[in-house]
């Protein structure tokens, strides 16, 4: 009898320690999965919270571009809200309103330039003044802009300094496209400023890199002129002259009858290389072990 008690209390304890055992298991299976959930969630929340830390760099940044470029006014608080950059209008902004920015200084620093002045302007009926019978000068087209009371007035002054300003004379002398017909164009001016009709005039529709720059691009035309020989060194004069860069790189002169020159030329002429502003990614890993 006391045998099988001794036994049953034996099972009883090995019963218990079996439980006991499972439990501890459990425990510390359960602990197991608790800290590695622990971790987890710490991982995931510096993840989420570096990824977020960039964005606001990104935003910073873009918000800057636009405030020093002088797009939209100044913001109300440190970044622009989406409402006010659905609300902004550049043609609508009064420069007085953003001192400093790139825009203002060109406004009021480079469009008031003496000697881009000096240089002769786009003589359309747009860009005489109607009480003077002259050319708008800087002040005048300045005063236009500034006295514009509503946003469509400030559209209209906008393209009118756009294309009368002194400013027009940059894109002018150097486009930041291909366009043979602006090219031909200057090419026609110079010959009707020297009285003269060319014999032929035509581009090659030859382009690449110039050799004089490296963000440069080159269209080659192809010219040729028989006059005397006065009004043909006249017109090489006003080739020199023109705020368009020429560069001629074979050209033959042949004396003619009457004392004429008949001249045949290959030339360049020049624009920028377009620029392409592209979306930029930056991947935000997960830190592994290591430092990796």
């Amino acid at each position: 009898m006391a045998k099988e008690v001794a036994i049953e209390k034996r099972a009883k304890i090995s019963q218990a320690q079996q439980y006991m055992l499972l439990a501890v298991l459990g425990a510390a299976i359960f602990l197991g999965v608790a800290v590695s959930l622990i971790f987890h969630f710490i991982g995931q929340i510096s993840f989420n919270v570096r990824v977020i830390a960039e964005e606001e760099k990104a935003i910073v940044a873009y918000s800057n571009a636009i405030r020093d470029i002088g797009v939209c006014k100044k913001p109300a608080g440190s970044i622009y809200s989406e409402e006010e950059l659905k609300r902004c209008n550049p043609d609508t902004i009064d420069v007085s309103v953003i001192p400093g920015t790139l825009r203002a200084n060109i406004m009021e620093n480079l469009a008031a330039n003496t000697a881009l002045n000096s240089v002769p302007k786009e003589s359309t009926s747009t860009c005489i003044n109607p009480y003077t019978g002259k050319k708008f000068s800087y002040d005048e087209l300045n005063e236009i802009y500034n006295t514009a009371e509503t946003d469509d007035d400030l559209v209209a002054a906008s393209e009118l300094i756009q294309s009368c300003s002194a400013l027009r004379i940059i894109p002018d002398a150097l486009p930041a496209f291909k366009n043979e017909e602006a090219l031909l164009s200057s090419l026609n001016k110079i010959f009707l400023l020297t009285g003269i009709e060319p014999e032929m005039l035509t581009p090659t529709g030859s382009t690449g890199a110039s050799s004089i720059g490296t963000n440069l691009q080159s269209i080659s035309v192809r010219l040729s002129v028989e006059s005397h020989t006065a009004t043909t060194v006249n017109f090489l004069e006003n080739v020199e002259r023109s705020i368009r860069e020429f560069n001629i790189d074979r050209a033959t002169i042949e004396w003619a009858s009457n004392d004429k020159l008949i001249l045949q030329a290959q030339a360049e002429a020049f624009y920028m290389q377009p620029s392409e502003i592209t979306e930029t990614k930056e991947t935000v890993k997960v830190e592994q072990k290591g430092g990796k």
